[in-house]
């Protein structure tokens, strides 16, 4: 009988293998993305947004849901918002009785409300413009928006007229007279984003808007990734904290973002709060009291990638103290628990994103959560909501205890999507890389992994530089959509990445071709000599951004162990990089200052002075709209290639930036990778 049940039960698994298949771009596309938890105040209730494909119109589509809490029988999330219109950024009234979202639903993005007790929506702003973020006052009276406007405009009416009018005008051309002319992939025109406020009606309806920073010649929140952690009300609702750069023609090599103070009634004159400080400090967030501002600040001038810390102003006195000095994390969004004691946070730690707590009366610092990366939080009772993703795993949500423990699961959206879907296991390893210095890396095995078979090596490079291949389920670049394919992955947290102390991070600025090659050539080596069923036969590298940067390099350094190569937006020309980028404060930190000032930082590991050199076939990728590394370095690449004789295509986008973000190009863009490295390993 047992020899029975032990037959039945390996034609079962075999059977059920045999309906599994590896995990492709098209599932990466279709997927629903879970994000940015928000608790109700009595605990019973989540909202959050929902990204849905609609491949059809080629575009992702976000949606509010909402989950009950603390009620076994309620597990599927309900759709809190019309279908097929995008709404976002939900936040709860102070009372609990409804939600506050973001919405174009009326031609124009303004601010909705949604009872919670039945109805449908309404509109609470009708602005002539768009509503790029808001924040609701701990009050419930009073809202703060953003919207972009021409400063040297008194209403928005002005700035409206003056869209209008150059719509309509025969000419195009536009005179610049300082950077920033353009900015990751949209050309300036002269319109910055600024801080409004409007009272609320017993009616819910938005009244005139008042424009707090008027006079600000900078965006808040900032570009091109800012949102509303830029700007916080005090817990009266009277004041307004907001981060922002001024710093006139020096802004495009500048990172000296401070925090001001302002009256929310536009009155006065708004106050630095940390003039001192020449780097960043952002994400202001006030103590329950009012008496205490904490903020993440950096300490170097112009580096973007310096740690950052959390601070903490005492407004009174101006006395300033760092939580937790001794933690060599660079934290992200801060988030007070209720008793105000502690601040929850998340940092990049050794290829994880876990949830930290922060004592703040004796600086102790808790991890409590353990796997995968943490994209969005929120206190709910003694524990938080988290939404939690990891290599094998899109984002769901999870509760949390909030002295730390086991994560227990609240969400699957996409259980039935990927029902049939086998995805790569993957595990963390460790070996000796530059100067005998621990370095970490992933390996990703592939769909329907068998151990007695060799299987060909996609090598994958991050982009950062300062960054990290960890364990989180990336939109872009997944190592999933390889191991569907066959392919075993290999990712290496080289010098210069995130997550292992400053120092580790610091290391690669000035230095890119040096430590980050020995780094993942000692990788490479390790991972051949320790996974036996990877084959060193079949290898290709593949990187965007630094990353591609890094492939550029590895052609002209590291010819030997490759089949092909892959380089998405690589720098090609250091140096012309130089002049051309818009973020200038990133090539002159990372190469030791302007190119006309030290010609000899940019030329030190130039991959163009090793073209020579180029032997392998490489894949290049390029979008028109990136203009943080330029079409231009993508077409010089092709071009050195072609002229070589090296096989080589160039896979041209007219409608991306830095990223590829439309689905249809995404499949685009994995299909001709795929079969890229398929041509070269099979």
């Amino acid at each position: 009988m047992r020899l029975i049940l032990t037959v039945i039960l390996f034609l079962f698994t075999v059977s059920s293998l045999a309906d599994t298949r590896g995990f492709d771009v098209r599932d990466l596309v279709s997927l629903d993305r879970v994000s940015g938890p928000q608790v109700s105040p009595d605990g019973g209730l989540v909202v959050f947004t929902m990204r849905e494909a609609d491949l059809e119109k080629n575009k992702g589509v976000t949606g509010i849901f909402a989950l009950t809490l603390g009620d076994p029988t309620s597990t599927e999330p309900r759709r809190l918002t019309a279908k097929g219109v995008s709404s976002a950024s939900p936040a709860w009234s102070p009372a609990g009785d409804a939600i506050y979202f973001l919405s174009a639903r009326s031609g124009s993005m303004q601010v909705w409300r949604l009872g919670m007790r039945g109805g449908e929506a309404s509109q609470v702003t009708d602005f002539p413009l768009d509503v790029t973020s808001f924040k609701l006052s701990p009050t419930g009276d009073r809202l703060a928006v953003s919207m972009e406007v021409f400063i040297d405009c008194d209403d928005l009416a002005c700035t409206t007229k003056r869209l209008d009018e150059r719509a309509d005008a025969d000419t195009s051309g536009v005179v610049y007279d300082k950077l920033f002319i353009r900015h990751w992939d949209t050309w300036k025109d002269g319109r910055r984003s600024q801080l409004f406020t409007a009272a609320l009606a017993s009616g819910h309806q938005a009244g005139d808007p008042v424009w707090v920073t008027r006079g600000v010649d900078g965006d808040i929140p900032s570009k091109p990734f800012g949102d509303n952690g830029d700007y916080a009300f005090s817990p009266d609702g009277e004041q307004l904290a907001y981060s922002v750069r001024l710093a006139g023609r020096e802004e495009a090599w500048s990172t000296n973002f401070d925090i001001y103070l302002a009256s929310a009634d536009g009155a006065g004159r708004p106050r630095n709060l940390t003039g001192a400080n020449k780097a960043v400090d952002t994400g202001p967030v006030f103590s329950r009291d009012g008496k205490t501002l904490y903020y993440r600040a950096m300490r170097r001038a112009g580096f973007e990638a310096d740690r950052l810390a959390i601070k903490a102003l005492d407004l009174a006195s101006g006395d300033l103290r760092e939580i937790a000095p001794d933690w060599d994390r660079s934290a992200y969004g801060i988030q007070l628990s209720a008793a105000g004691d502690r601040i929850y946070t998340t940092a990049t730690h050794i290829g994880q994103r876990p949830l930290f707590a922060i004592d703040l009366a004796t600086d102790k610092v808790t991890q409590l959560t353990d796997v995968g990366s943490v994209s969005g939080f929120d206190l709910a009772g003694d524990g938080l909501i988290v939404a939690i993703n990891s290599l094998k795993s899109p984002a769901d949500l999870y509760r949390v205890p909030g002295a730390g423990g086991t994560a227990e699961r609240l969400t699957e959206v996409n259980a039935e999507r990927l029902r049939d879907v086998d995805m790569g296991d993957y595990e963390q390893f460790s070996f000796k890389g530059w100067n005998d210095e621990t370095v970490y890396g992933y390996v990703v095995k592939p769909a329907g992994f068998k151990r007695n078979r060799e299987y060909p090596l996609a090598f994958l490079i991050h982009g950062g530089p300062q960054g990290s291949f960890g364990d989180s389920f990336h939109y872009r670049w997944n190592p999933q959509t390889y191991a569907g394919q066959g392919f075993v992955s290999v990712m290496i947290d080289f010098h210069g990445s995130t997550g292992y102390g400053q120092d580790f991070t610091d290391s690669i600025s000035g230095d890119w071709g040096g430590k980050p090659l020995e780094d993942l050539q000692k990788g490479l080596a390790y991972a051949l000599e320790n996974y036996e069923f990877i084959d060193g036969e079949r290898v290709c590298a593949l990187g965007a951004s630094y990353g591609g940067y890094m492939i550029n390099w590895i052609a002209g350094n590291w010819n030997e162990p490759f089949d092909c190569l892959v380089n998405h937006d690589g720098v090609f020309d250091n140096r012309f990089m130089g002049y051309s980028t818009e973020e200038l404060w990133f090539t002159e930190w990372e190469m030791g200052g302007p190119a006309f000032a030290n010609p000899e930082g940019y030329e030190r590991h130039n991959p163009v002075r090793h073209v020579d050199n180029w032997q392998r076939p490489m894949l290049v990728i390029h979008g028109a709209l990136d203009h943080r590394v330029p079409l231009e370095q993508g077409i010089a690449a092709f071009t050195a290639l072609q002229r070589k004789g090296i096989e080589s295509q160039f896979l041209y986008f007219p409608d991306e930036n830095h990223w590829v973000l439309k689905p249809a190009n995404s499949i685009q863009w994995h299909d001709t990778v795929n079969a890229w490295i398929k041509r070269w390993t099979e």
